[in-house]
């Protein structure tokens, strides 16, 4: 028997900025970034909340209960004290002055934040920490340069995610829940996920104020979080559209609910 839709008030109104970058870039990279966002946006509606499309970086968050930072583009590296390198791509200025303000007011404003690959990497640069512009090759595969038929754009790979934490609480794990407190030293297990992985960036320094909750296994930093507030990011995609129906809903639907408890 399937589930009745919830009604719309009982609904978490779930904002996300939009994306800028048109999908007729010459770059596939960015049609691909856009089809992820849409893949959230109904991820979210899937998993018990009302997306809310964020256009503008003075976009009203009052009516908000959470937000999500989706993935895209690189962030400029002057947002870092960098040079930008040969290697970034799809930079833009609007999309930056967007996602920054959006993600730093609703900090600001007490929202649960969860972001997603570029959202994980900018969180990081909003509290001060910084990138590595394009990585080395290594130990761990984190992009597919010759994508396989039936596994899309990814390598695939796992990452030890701490028990105890906002992240592992996303992925069914032993979590701190709606908490502001990250819950580590308490004894939790950690668990491990496989995760479609598709980025050429990573973070470098740390940003103060956020501690690492998931490494792969030659030590990017694949999860982060704020352990005095709801904000939590992962470098990998969630969403990718390759993994099991339920495995792609299930953190998208521990946030709303993490949103509804707020």
């Amino acid at each position: 028997m399937q589930t009745p839709p919830l009604p719309r008030s009982s609904r978490p109104r779930i904002g996300i900025p939009v994306r800028l970058s048109s999908s007729t870039d010459p770059d596939p990279r960015v049609a691909e970034a856009n089809g992820l966002f849409d893949y959230i946006v109904d991820l979210v509606r899937d998993g018990g909340g009302e997306p809310v499309l964020l256009t503008s970086p003075d976009e009203p968050l009052e009516a908000l209960d959470g937000v999500v930072l989706p993935g895209g583009g690189d962030l400029d590296p002057r947002l870092y004290g960098e040079v930008p390198g040969d290697a970034c791509y799809d930079v833009s200025h609007a999309q930056d002055e967007l996602d920054l303000a959006v993600a730093r007011r609703s900090i600001d404003a007490g929202l649960p934040v969860f972001g997603v690959c570029r959202g994980h990497q900018l969180l990081n640069v909003l509290y001060g920490g910084t990138l590595i512009q394009d990585m080395d090759p290594g130990t761990v595969a984190h992009r597919e340069p010759t994508p396989v038929q039936g596994a899309g754009p990814w390598a695939w790979h796992e990452v030890e995610v701490q028990g105890g934490t906002k992240v592992a609480g996303l992925y069914g794990g032993p979590g701190d829940g709606a908490t502001g407190n990250s819950g580590k030293g308490h004894g939790a297990a950690n668990i491990t996920v496989k995760i479609a992985s598709g980025h050429h960036q990573a973070v470098a320094r740390v940003a103060e104020g956020l501690v690492v909750t998931a490494v792969a296994e030659d030590g990017t930093v694949e999860a982060l979080e704020d352990p005095e507030r709801w904000v939590a990011s992962v470098q990998w995609h969630p969403e990718a559209l390759e993994l099991p129906a339920e495995e792609r809903l299930t953190p998208f639907r521990a946030f709303v609910d993490v949103c509804r408890r707020r």
